[in-house]
């Protein structure tokens, strides 16, 4: 069995534009040489989502007992009183679940679902694109990190892996999965391909560009690459991408984030051995009519853990035990309400972290009073638990990795104790 070690040294992969739907005869010509060993075996899987724009997590999880925050904002601020026809889901006596993520409440309940609040950066940048980089790279203070901190996660595997060990639903490759070693970015499985990102003619292939150039091997562009190509393709050639069926009555929103989640569930059942997966969700940047119940907020909020959920309910029990999601965002909103009816760049926010074995049905991490005395400059939320806190915690007890110097260089703090084991 060859190496996987070697498949596309640059460490990523892209999309190129051949349809699984029906594998090209030239493709399937290529690959039949090469016998595919079952290479998989059952580990743990991550599944990270990144929550691009920076999430308001004052509304997502609301401390609704506080009356700094009703003050601050007297349009955004909702309740969980019972007259209120729209209140949040109270899930503590003192924090509330929007109602648009009534998909998180059993999960919560089954203490399957935990929450950590007050989460974020130390670094105070609350430029999306230096906050998001610093968070996927898991070194707020050092803008030359080359590789990402899933990527090192990658590298610390320890074990023979396929092609697709890390596989990112995007069209590019994320900052979080930079690096030295292998890992895939695929838009769509339909239209799945793989293009070499630092290949020295940059190439981006076409089907027929591809056929072209697997009949003339000879220019050593394939017999370097291609046999781990193909491998690939050929991995998932028996997958019916098109016609896959959720288990359990899963219902998947019709949205691109809903879209990737499913692919990763294809991909997880299938056995090509995926380990690390990844994907986003856009649209948090909500400066303008935010809105509450309504409006663009709760839409997000809805997509979000309803798609969460699908999967989680697609994976069923066959799966459930070995999986473990979260979620992240580059930084929180303001506590007061701008006059523009939404909320501007701030600093601490909260996540999402879903699985069998974890401390949920807690709401974790520190929100003092909202008062200003005890507000970030005077105005946000406080980073009172750092992301790596959180991130190194569920790649030591999920991922079993237990090198927090490697993943997070220069970071000396402590777990978050989040894992029943």
């Amino acid at each position: 069995m060859s190496s996987r070690r070697g498949f596309v040294k640059s460490g990523a992969l892209a999309v190129f534009g051949i349809s699984m739907g029906g594998v090209p005869a030239f493709v399937l010509k290529a690959v039949s040489q090469f016998n595919s060993n079952k290479l998989y075996r059952k580990n743990k899987i991550l599944i990270c989502i990144f929550q691009r724009g920076a999430m308001d997590g004052l509304m997502a999880v609301t401390p609704f007992t506080d009356p700094f925050l009703k003050a601050a904002r007297p349009t955004l601020f909702m309740s969980a009183a019972k007259s209120d026809a729209n209140k949040l889901i109270d899930l503590d006596g003192r924090f509330g679940l929007h109602p648009s993520m009534k998909a998180f409440e059993q999960l919560y309940k089954n203490k399957q679902l935990a929450i950590v609040h007050g989460i974020g950066s130390p670094n105070n940048s609350r430029s999306h694109f230096d906050a998001q980089d610093f968070m996927e790279s898991g070194t707020p203070f050092n803008k030359g990190t080359e590789s990402g901190w899933l990527n090192r996660a990658v590298g610390l595997m320890g074990h023979d892996a396929t092609p697709f060990r890390a596989v990112s639903m995007t069209a590019s490759q994320p900052r979080s999965f930079y690096g030295l070693h292998p890992t895939v970015s695929i838009a769509n499985l339909e239209d799945f391909a793989i293009n070499n990102r630092k290949s020295t003619a940059d190439i981006n292939l076409t089907a027929k560009s591809f056929e072209d150039l697997y009949d003339q091997t000879t220019s050593g562009l394939l017999q370097h690459t291609g046999k781990e190509t193909f491998d690939a393709v050929k991995m998932l050639s028996n997958v019916d991408v098109k016609n896959y069926q959720p288990a359990n009555g899963a219902q998947y929103p019709k949205s691109s984030l809903g879209n990737s989640l499913k692919q990763i569930a294809q991909l997880i059942k299938a056995d090509v051995g995926l380990e690390i997966g990844f994907a986003e969700s856009t649209g948090w940047d909500t400066h303008f009519n935010q809105g509450t119940s309504n409006g663009i907020f709760a839409r997000n909020v809805a997509d979000l853990s309803n798609s969460i959920a699908a999967f989680w309910t697609d994976m069923g029990a066959n799966y459930q035990d070995d999986v473990v999601i979260m979620t992240m965002t580059e930084f929180g909103r303001t506590v007061k309400q701008n006059g523009s009816g939404g909320t501007d760049h701030g600093r601490a926010s909260c996540n999402f972290i879903l699985g069998n074995y974890l401390k949920g049905g807690i709401v974790h991490g520190d929100v003092k009073p909202l008062a200003i005395e005890n507000l970030e400059d005077g105005r946000d939320v406080a980073v009172t638990t750092d992301f790596r806190a959180v991130f190194s915690e569920v790649a030591d007890k999920h991922l079993l990795l237990n090198n927090d110097h490697l993943l997070f260089p220069d970071w000396k703090g402590t777990h978050l104790d989040l894992f029943n084991t």
